[in-house]
C-alpha cells in the first residue's frame, strides 16, 4: 500500500498562531515518537499570512494515518486547542516518488 501524505492548512486569529504552533509542535512530536507509522511531520509559518499554518504529514500508509487519527495525542491537542478558534482543512495525497 502506497505512502500517505497530508497537506493541511490551519487557520487562526493571528494573535493566538503562536499558542497554537506551539500545541502544534508538541502534537508532532508525540506524533513521531508514539506513531511508528507517522514518517514526517513539518508545519510551517507562513511569511506572508499570519492566520495560518501549514502541515505537512506522511504516513506509512492509510492505516497508519487512521491510527494517528485515534491516537492520544491528536485527542490532546483537541482538547488543549478548543476555544483557540482554529479550522483545520486538508489534502490526501500520494507521494509521487
Amino acid at each position: 500500500m502506497p505512502k500517505l501524505a497530508l497537506i493541511a492548512t490551519v487557520e487562526v486569529a493571528p494573535e493566538k498562531r503562536d499558542q497554537v504552533l506551539s500545541l502544534l509542535s508538541a502534537h508532532g512530536a508525540r506524533s513521531l515518537r508514539d506513531e511508528p507509522g507517522t514518517l514526517h511531520f513539518d508545519i510551517l509559518v507562513p511569511r506572508e499570512d499570519g492566520s495560518k499554518l501549514l502541515i505537512y504529514e506522511v504516513y506509512q500508509d492509510d492505516a497508519a494515518f487512521e491510527a494517528h487519527r485515534n491516537a492520544r495525542s491528536i485527542a490532546q491537542f483537541r482538547e488543549e486547542s478548543a476555544g483557540l478558534g482554529i479550522k483545520i482543512t486538508a489534502t490526501r495525497c500520494t507521494p509521487a516518488v
